[in-house]
């Protein structure tokens, strides 16, 4: 494992509390281990309403996927994995279920006082063309400062290890930002094989969500099922994060991007109050 190159000085900081949702052992598991699962997080009737909405979101990237040559654009593959992003920006529904209690208690217990909603996406992983989504960590693909922010991993379907539930290798989020590499068509990846052999399996069922730091290796294996595994990923980070940008390669970055776009990184917590 290497570090990126902008991870000079990365120090983990434990979670002290006081909590809302979180007891403190699973609080410390989340330190120590980089990842809690949070089962019955959301209501059956707000996912369903959640997920009737993504379901056609999802329906108009797999239709232009299959547009585009080979069914493919970027990592996203029509009949093996689709990705819906920034659902908040169509959907009340969504917005709303972005700021719901039981993940802002979430937020004020794994990232501060003072939220934004980061990014969101619905990503199904089809059974036609069933593939692993590499070891990778969510801040690996685009590079945020502070480095540490929050994945809500809600499962909108059970999320099985034959569907491709996650899996963490635990422990190597107080690293900081890893070194990627990019292996095509899967993406970026920060681990190779025999650097994860303590990895863990996080099953969960519908309503339930996987919580992991931006920091956390992570990988979901090929859907085996005969079904399509469904989740949306919820991301925070503390008010004030920047997205930096620039060539890691040539150096220092080039240009600070606030966490700001008005339309879907808006505020959750202020204060730890709702926003």
């Amino acid at each position: 494992m290497e570090r990126h190159p902008w991870n000079t000085s990365f120090e983990w900081t434990d979670h002290t509390g006081p909590t809302r949702r979180l007891s403190p052992d699973e609080v410390r598991q989340f330190d120590d281990q980089g990842y809690v699962v949070v089962p019955g997080l959301i209501d059956a009737d707000t996912l369903a309403a959640a997920t009737a909405d993504l379901d056609r979101f999802e329906a108009e990237v797999d239709a232009f996927l299959q547009t585009r040559e080979h069914g493919r654009f970027s990592i996203a593959e029509s009949g093996a994995l689709t990705v819906a992003p920034h659902g908040v920006t169509r959907s009340a529904t969504l917005r709303a279920l972005s700021a719901h209690p039981a993940i802002t208690d979430l937020c004020a217990d794994l990232v501060g006082p003072d939220v934004r909603l980061y990014w969101d996406q619905a990503v199904y992983k089809k059974t036609e063309k069933p593939r692993r989504v590499p070891w990778h960590q969510d801040n690996g693909y685009v590079y945020v400062e502070p480095q540490a922010y929050l994945t809500v991993w809600l499962a909108l379907t059970d999320a099985t290890a034959d569907n491709g539930c996650p899996r963490v290798a635990p422990g190597r989020h107080r690293l900081g930002t890893l070194l990627h590499h990019y292996v095509d068509p899967l993406g970026w990846e920060c681990l190779v094989d025999g650097e994860a052999d303590d990895a863990i399996a996080a099953p969960v069922a519908a309503g339930g969500a996987v919580v992991f730091s931006s920091l956390t290796p992570h990988l979901t294996g090929p859907n085996t099922s005969e079904a399509v595994r469904k989740a949306y990923i919820l991301q925070y980070c503390p008010s004030g994060a920047e997205v930096l940008e620039g060539d890691p390669g040539l150096g220092a970055p080039t240009r600070r991007v606030p966490c700001t776009a008005p339309d879907r990184q808006y505020e959750v917590l202020r204060g730890g109050r709702p926003v």
